[in-house]
C-alpha cells in the first residue's frame, strides 16, 4: 500500500553528486511487483512527477477529493514554458476520477485506508462466513417486460453479490461499462457488466479500455470473472472511429483470449454482434459456460437495424407510409421472436436459459466446476 503524496524528485538536490539521477531502480522494482502482490496507491494532497508515476503503477488508485495528481507539478509545468498554475489546478481528483486514473474517490485519508482494507480482503481467499439477504426472487422482476425500458444494472449486481461485498471500481470513468469486485457465497470474483442506462450499453472506446484493464487485473490475481451482457454491440460511426475504437474494442478479444482464470457469462437482455462476443471473452463457447435469462435476445446485430438493412428493398417498394411502417414492425416482431432466449437456445450457441433467481446458485456451481469438466 503506497501513500504517494509528494512533489517528486528534487533537481536541485546537492546531497548526492549526480548528473541526472536516471539510474533510480525504484520505478522498475515497483512495476515488477505487478501480478506478484496486490498494489494499492493512495493519493491525498499533492501527488506529482515521480510520485504520480509510482501511483500509476499500482493496480488500484484510491484518491481523496482534495488530491491533485499529475506527471508534473507547477514548477515543472512552468519550467517547460507551459504557463503558471496553482497545484490545485493540475489534475484535480475529480478530473482524474472521470478519466479513469482514479479507481475509488473518497472523502479523506481515513476513508482511503478503509477502502484499501476492503480491496485487500478480496485477495485473501474465500471467506468462511458471509451473509446474503434473500434477494434472488427480486431478480425475477428486475428486467421490465417492455424490452425498451431501462433498468438498474447496479441493483442486479448487488442482488447477486453477498451482502456489502460489491466494490465498484472506476465508476467515474466510462459509466457504460461496470467493473466491480464482489463475493458469491464467500468466494471473491470480478464482475463486468454493460450499463443499459448509458448509450443502451453500447461498448465505446473507453468502455472497452476499462473492461480490458479490469479483466487483466482479475487474471493477475486469480479472480474468476462473471460477465453480465446487455449490449447492442460495439459503438460504430465516424466519431467512434476518430476515438480509435477498433484498437480499444479489439483489446477485449486479445485480453479474453489470454485469460488464465475461468470466465462465465449471463445474458441479461441484449446480446448482439461483436459486442456480445467481446463480453464473453471472444465468443460464447470461450467461457466456462454462458447462460441467458428469459429476457435475453440474440442476433448478429440490433434487431431494428438488421431488419431495416436486410429488407430495405422490400420496404422501399411499399408506397404507402402507414403500410410500410406496419410491414417494418411486423418483421421486427418476427425477428425478435426468433432471437428470444427460449427460441435461440436449441441452436446451442449458449448453454441454457435460467431464471434470474437461479443466478447465484449457477455461479456457485460454475466456480466449483473442474476446469476439464
Amino acid at each position: 500500500v503506497f501513500f504517494t503524496e509528494g512533489g517528486g524528485g528534487r533537481p536541485g538536490d546537492v546531497d548526492v553528486q549526480t548528473i541526472a539521477g536516471l539510474h533510480v531502480p525504484s520505478f522498475a522494482a515497483l512495476a515488477r511487483l505487478r501480478g506478484q502482490v496486490p498494489l494499492i496507491g493512495v493519493a491525498s494532497g499533492y501527488c506529482f512527477a515521480g510520485n504520480a508515476a509510482f501511483l500509476g503503477c499500482c493496480d488500484v488508485v484510491i484518491a481523496t477529493k482534495d488530491a491533485s495528481i499529475g506527471m508534473g507539478g507547477p514548477a515543472m509545468i512552468e519550467g517547460g514554458g507551459l504557463g503558471r498554475y496553482a497545484p490545485d489546478e493540475v489534475g484535480p481528483a475529480s478530473v482524474q476520477f472521470q478519466n479513469g486514473v482514479v479507481d475509488l474517490l473518497v472523502d479523506d485519508e481515513a476513508a482511503a485506508v478503509t477502502a484499501a482494507r476492503e480491496y485487500l480482503a478480496f485477495f485473501q481467499g474465500d471467506q468462511k462466513s458471509w451473509r446474503k439477504t434473500p434477494a434472488e426472487e427480486s431478480l425475477n422482476q428486475a428486467i421490465p417486460d417492455n424490452r425498451l425500458t431501462v433498468y438498474d444494472m447496479h441493483a442486479v449486481l448487488a442482488a447477486i453479490a453477498d451482502d456489502d461485498s460489491l466494490m465498484t471500481l472506476r465508476s467515474g470513468y466510462a459509466p457504460g461499462m461496470i467493473t466491480a469486485l464482489a463475493r458469491v457465497a464467500g468466494k471473491p470474483i470480478g464482475m463486468i457488466a454493460n450499463n443499459p442506462a448509458v448509450m443502451a450499453g453500447a461498448i465505446t472506446h473507453d468502455a472497452a479500455d476499462k473492461a480490458a484493464a479490469f479483466l487483466k487485473l482479475c487474471d493477475r490475481h486469480g479472480l474468476p470473472i462473471v460477465s453480465f451482457c446487455d449490449t447492442p454491440g460495439i459503438m460504430v460511426g465516424p466519431e467512434s472511429e476518430q476515438q480509435g475504437n477498433v484498437r480499444f474494442a479489439s483489446e477485449l478479444f486479445l485480453t479474453g483470449a489470454s485469460l488464465s482464470v475461468p470466465m462465465m457469462m449471463v445474458v441479461v437482455r441484449k446480446a448482439y454482434g461483436l459486442g456480445a462476443m467481446a463480453m464473453a471473452g471472444g465468443g460464447f463457447h470461450e467461457t466456462r459456460a454462458t447462460v441467458s435469462w428469459p429476457s435475453g435476445e440474440f442476433g448478429a446485430m440490433g434487431i431494428e437495424g438488421a431488419v431495416k438493412l436486410g429488407y430495405r428493398r422490400e420496404l422501399a417498394a411499399i408506397d404507402d407510409d402507414t403500410e410500410r411502417e406496419a410491414a417494418l414492425n411486423a418483421r421486427i416482431r418476427d425477428a425478435y421472436e426468433r432471437g428470444k432466449a427460449i427460441n435461440a437456445a436449441p441452436f446451442f450457441e449458449f448453454d441454457a436459459v435460467i431464471e434470474p433467481a437461479e443466478t447465484r446458485a449457477w455461479i456457485q456451481t460454475m466456480l466449483s466446476a473442474r476446469k476439464d469438466a
